[in-house]
């Protein structure tokens, strides 16, 4: 945690001093001030969103976290900025009492957070067919998303547009993979967001997300049954030929092992799976597929690297034996609304003998 603190310290007296050092004489004070003032409101949001009226709750989290953002490209830019003057490839005087430059800067990281947003809203329609040795009761179109995030950001009117798209597919079940909660359960709760649920017109199966666990879990439960939404945790369901296992979420202690789980399932196995972690579990279990978020693959560039690192399949469709598998980029976010190297996306996934 000490390193961790010190590391963020010293990021932002990097881009403090580069902001002092870009901006012209008589800015200087006040382009570094304002950036210190957009800086705090993550962190007072952070600790106080819960203690403040709804209205500026939602302002206070969309201006803090896309500060996050922001502050993460500010870095970038200056580092390719001093990596390109010290090349000579841009001259010196360019990053010293420069309006043009500070102007430059600015403007590009505005960009990317206005192409990023456009880009977020802008959902992806992901399509699978798998075929089945194992009998169904009819053809199956299952709709599937995970990481949904709704609270302070993603808020009713946006899952009302999304229970609508969900809905054109019309879908015989469908599926959510987890961190359907942000990270409060408040203004789900004072936005009767459970009501939005009961406009789909198929039945709903979900798993937790860390995320679920990161409020009162006791809530969250009481939310998804309210919502009309069958909760699985270390749980199947059977569905018209299917076994759909639901995983907890890998942060909770003592989730069962998935090949106790798939003990016993005859029908076509399907595993929903918030963290895509250990991928030779389901292999090894003999499972037919499995859904999975959480990565949002990074999110926002170049963080999709690092997932990339971590994860065996951090994005998109995998096959490991006879097992299929979908990781998914999620159809919400965290934070920001902003994607930039990723996508927002829902899967639908076709099931035939």
């Amino acid at each position: 945690m000490l390193a961790f603190i010190v590391s963020i310290l010293a990021l932002t007296g990097y881009v403090c001093w580069h902001l002092w050092r870009i901006a012209p004489p008589g800015w200087k004070l006040a382009v570094v001030l304002l950036f210190l003032l957009w800086m705090a409101s993550f962190f007072i949001g952070f600790a106080y969103i819960e203690e403040i009226p709804m209205k500026a709750a939602t302002l206070l989290y969309e201006i803090g976290n896309t500060w996050l953002i922001a502050f993460m490209y500010l870095l970038i830019v200056f580092f390719l900025a001093d990596i390109a003057s010290l090349c000579h490839l841009l001259p010196k005087a360019f990053l010293k009492d420069s309006a043009a430059g500070l102007l430059w800067v600015l403007g590009i990281v505005t960009l990317i957070l206005v192409l990023g947003g456009i880009h977020y809203h802008h959902k992806y329609r992901e399509e699978m067919s798998l075929t089945s040795t194992k009998p169904l009761e009819k053809p199956l179109t299952i709709v599937m998303a995970s990481d949904l995030h709704l609270g302070y950001h993603n808020r009713k009117p946006e899952l009302g547009r999304w229970i609508d798209m969900i809905n054109a597919e019309k879908p015989d079940l469908v599926l959510l993979g987890g961190d359907l909660v942000d990270r409060s359960l408040r203004p789900l709760l004072e936005g009767n967001y459970a009501e939005e649920f009961h406009r789909l017109d198929a039945p709903v199966l979900a798993v937790p997300g860390n995320h679920e666990y990161f409020t009162d879990f006791d809530g969250v439960e009481r939310f998804y049954k309210d919502a009309g939404i069958q909760l699985l945790k270390d749980s199947v369901a059977h569905f018209k030929g299917l076994d759909i296992i639901g995983r907890n979420d890998r942060s909770y202690p003592g989730r069962a092992a998935l090949s106790d789980l798939a003990d016993g399932c005859t029908g076509f196995t399907i595993v929903l799976d918030h963290q895509p972690s250990h991928l030779e579990e389901a292999a090894g279990a003999g499972i037919d597929f499995q859904f999975s978020g959480h990565t949002h693959h990074g999110q926002v560039w170049p963080i999709s690297w690092v997932t990339d690192l971590l994860y065996e399949q951090a994005w998109g469709h995998y096959r490991k034996e006879k097992t299929e598998y979908y990781v998914s980029s999620g159809l919400g976010l965290w934070g920001a609304k902003v994607r930039v190297g990723s996508r927002s996306e829902y899967l639908i996934l076709y099931i035939r003998e």
